[in-house]
């Protein structure tokens, strides 16, 4: 594996999820066509989104107190943008938290992520459509509807993680109607030429998150034919995502977080008290099964999880179990955010974590699974198992298997852009 994180931008993705990162007075975002940063998707949405090297599309952490001591550092240098790392070291005179000393050379020439010109919109009720949903790299991220009830209760019982309960009502709105909706997805697939929606939603008393999301998968699918996707808790029913497949639904995410029970129930006590980790492992069985059967639409399930929350190990068997089953692992990386309950809890270390990533992509090429294959889907919040190539000892180790992926790929992607002539981006 390449160590270097100048020549391999996977794993400079990974250390500044890692580290973070500060950003220099020379840097001027918002005035040169950059996303404003924004505290969405339950708070993983907090940082600066960039484009790597290699096409790779990050959210680095800069707002939460962690990336104060990042020894990344952003300039902008002859009218374009510049990572630089520095030696970091305690100030001894105590007149600051640290001073830095830079090294000879750049870490990485990057590329602001474009901010279109509808995050400077409203819809025709008068929101902001960045209250609506926002681009999360290359697709657009919706999350629906109220805040998740773990955070109404007396004692609340919200993941120790989540910030969602801080952001909604702030950046990003928490009543969103279909034809809200439906102005920003339009807008966004004609001006950002986005493929695919994914919609989040918290826990709702009485399980009410599928029949709200309902109606949205449905338009989007009957007018636009976009890609569409679902994060919410498992349904105690598990026929619903029968009908959601015949839908047109293409993906569930299943966010259990942790495989570590005792620890799952610790991090995570509303889960733990309303579903329990099984029901959650259920659901995602049950819905990878459901992809067995193909059709024209695609199907994926997903199980996910955070990396630096529990040990290495556990995450590593998490990804085993999730992939023997026929689901493709989501793997995020701990951010420590701000006001949460984990805010002074340190991130995890880089070291830490490449194993696990290098085992994302070995258990998705040994179970076959079709990763990489959806058109125009570059996702900053995560490490996408296809990116953890990267992290492989021996680069030519699945070279068969991934020549069958850009295979499918680009089938995929003809067969997707034939269908939706109405909705091709001009």
């Amino acid at each position: 594996m390449e160590t270097d994180v100048r020549r391999n931008p996977a794993l400079l993705k990974l250390d500044l999820y890692c580290k973070g990162m500060r950003v220099d007075d020379s840097c001027l975002v918002q005035d040169d066509g950059g996303r404003p940063v924004l505290r969405t998707r339950a708070g993983l949405g907090s940082g600066l989104e960039l484009i790597l090297p290699g096409g790779l599309w990050t959210n680095v952490p800069v707002s939460e107190p962690f990336a104060r001591r990042s020894p990344y550092v952003l300039h902008r240098e002859d009218g374009g943008y510049v990572i630089r790392r520095y030696r970091v070291r305690a100030d001894p005179a105590g007149g600051g938290p640290l001073v830095s000393a830079p090294e000879a050379e750049p870490v990485a020439w990057v590329r602001l992520a474009p901010r279109p010109g509808w995050y400077d919109r409203t819809t025709s009720t008068g929101k902001a459509m960045t209250r609506i949903g926002t681009l999360q790299g290359t697709y657009l991220g919706i999350y629906q509807a109220k805040v998740c009830d773990y955070w109404k209760e007396e004692t609340k019982v919200n993941c120790r993680f989540c910030s969602v309960g801080l952001n909604l009502g702030a950046d990003d709105a928490g009543d969103k109607t279909v034809e809200e909706v439906m102005e920003v997805v339009r807008a966004a697939r004609r001006e950002s030429g986005i493929t695919y929606v994914d919609f989040n939603t918290g826990h709702y008393t009485g399980e009410t998150y599928l029949d709200i999301l309902e109606p949205y998968v449905r338009r989007i699918k009957e007018e636009t034919g976009l890609l569409v996707g679902i994060q919410t808790p498992p349904h105690h029913d598990l026929r619903r995502y029968d009908a959601l497949k015949k839908m047109g639904l293409n993906r569930v995410s299943f966010c259990f977080e942790i495989f570590d029970e005792a620890v799952f129930r610790r991090i995570c006590p509303g889960k733990n008290r309303e579903y329990g980790l099984k029901r959650y492992l259920d659901a995602v069985e049950y819905c990878a099964r459901l992809g067995l059967g193909r059709g024209l639409e695609p199907w994926v399930s997903n199980g996910e999880i955070i990396a630096g929350l529990e040990p290495p190990a556990s995450s590593m068997a998490a990804i085993d179990w999730i992939t023997s089953v026929g689901a493709v692992p989501t793997v995020c990386v701990f951010r420590p955010l701000v006001g949460t309950d984990m805010e002074d809890a340190p991130p995890p270390e880089t070291e830490d974590l490449v194993p696990v990533f290098r085992r994302l992509y070995e258990a998705c090429m040994e179970k076959r699974l079709p990763i990489g294959v959806a058109p125009n889907i570059h996702v900053s919040l995560v490490l996408l198992p296809e990116e953890c190539r990267w992290f492989l000892d021996h680069p030519r180790k699945y070279w068969r298997r991934e020549l069958k992926l850009k295979a499918m790929s680009a089938l995929f992607r003809m067969q997707f852009e034939r269908r939706l002539p109405a909705t091709r981006p001009a």
